[in-house]
């Protein structure tokens, strides 16, 4: 064998760009009633000794305590449907899709960088570990450039109870960019970037969880069926990408709750102390239990929609791995 067949193929970024972007719009646009649902779940029974800010902030909260607590997932999400009308299940994808292209960007490329500085200097190869220490650097690394603002804005167009069949329910928030613009003059910019250690946290154990158990399954399927070549059949690409997207919420759902209470209301309190504050505000008002409020919905939304990309990645042959990369939070 040449030295110039045994070189990985150089993946085209552009193609990479292009596949994930159709991807990840089409497990947007699928998914995304699920991730709305969860928020409300996560903000349900939220309490608190601060005094609100704001009054649609105050009328928010009394109308999350005033709600039953035994609903789950389903009847939430018909409640959203029958009050605010059906499209509010779509509240804040115009900020998830407008995120989608520079977040796989710098997902896909800052993998690929950490993944060669973790590969072995003689093989070339790269360890389970080194996909997994790859994988924590990516998520963090996309954590901070365009994940956080991106959350904080879709949370609180999600938290907005407002509805969208009726002209004159008119909400604080009308879309992502009203949104954005009206936090910075507000709060200041650094709003935006409410919760970005938790955020950080999560996109690094999200993305450390997929690479590593994608690689992992993917070895041991091309071992046990060296008839397929370097390509796997559809399906088990599909199969793939449910599992490893399901490692990540089952794994970080505490962090994910905690960085929702913080992102969506105003506080003068910063860092650890609001971190600390709403932690064990949760445990006093709700208990152990809360932190895991969404979970369902949460694994519903990411590991179909990882799925999802996967199926949709496939119809490009060059993405078989890249469909990883492109997978949702």
């Amino acid at each position: 064998m040449s030295k110039d067949a045994a070189k990985p193929q150089k993946k085209n970024l552009a193609i990479h760009l292009v596949a994930g972007g159709i991807a990840g719009c089409c497990e947007a646009l699928s998914c995304h009633p699920l991730d709305t649902i969860k928020v409300r779940l996560q903000l349900r029974g939220e309490r608190g000794a601060r005094k609100p800010l704001t009054t649609a902030a105050g009328d928010a909260m009394k109308a999350a305590a005033a709600q039953p607590k035994s609903q789950n997932f389903i009847s939430v999400g018909v409640q959203i449907a029958r009050k605010e009308g059906v499209l509010s299940l779509y509240k804040g994808l115009g900020a998830v899709v407008t995120g989608i292209v520079p977040k796989m960007a710098i997902r896909f490329s800052s993998f690929e960088y950490f993944k060669a500085k973790m590969a072995d200097k003689t093989t070339g190869k790269v360890s389970a570990g080194g996909n997994f220490m790859a994988g924590l650097a990516a998520g963090t690394t996309e954590a901070v450039l365009v994940v956080t603002p991106m959350d904080v804005i879709k949370i609180r167009l999600q938290a907005q109870r407002h509805s969208m069949t009726d002209p004159l329910d008119i909400p604080k928030y009308r879309n992502a960019a009203h949104c954005a613009y009206v936090m910075i003059q507000e709060e200041g910019i650094a709003s935006l970037y409410k919760g970005v250690g938790l955020t950080a946290l999560r996109q690094a154990t999200n993305q450390a969880a997929n690479f590593t158990v994608y690689q992992y399954l993917r070895k041991v399927l091309h071992e046990k069926q060296p008839q397929y070549g370097d390509t796997l059949p559809a399906y088990q690409h599909l199969i793939m990408g449910f599992v490893s997207g399901a490692c990540g919420p089952l794994f970080n759902a505490p962090i994910d709750t905690i960085k929702t209470r913080i992102q969506k209301n105003p506080s003068k309190e910063k860092g650890w102390t609001r971190f600390m504050s709403v932690t064990t505000g949760i445990i006093k008002n709700e208990g152990y239990t809360a932190f895991y409020k969404g979970l369902t919905p949460r694994v519903l939304r990411v590991a179909p929609g990882q799925a999802i990309t996967f199926m949709v990645s496939g119809i490009f042959p060059m993405l078989s791995f890249v469909c990883l990369l492109f997978g949702w939070q």
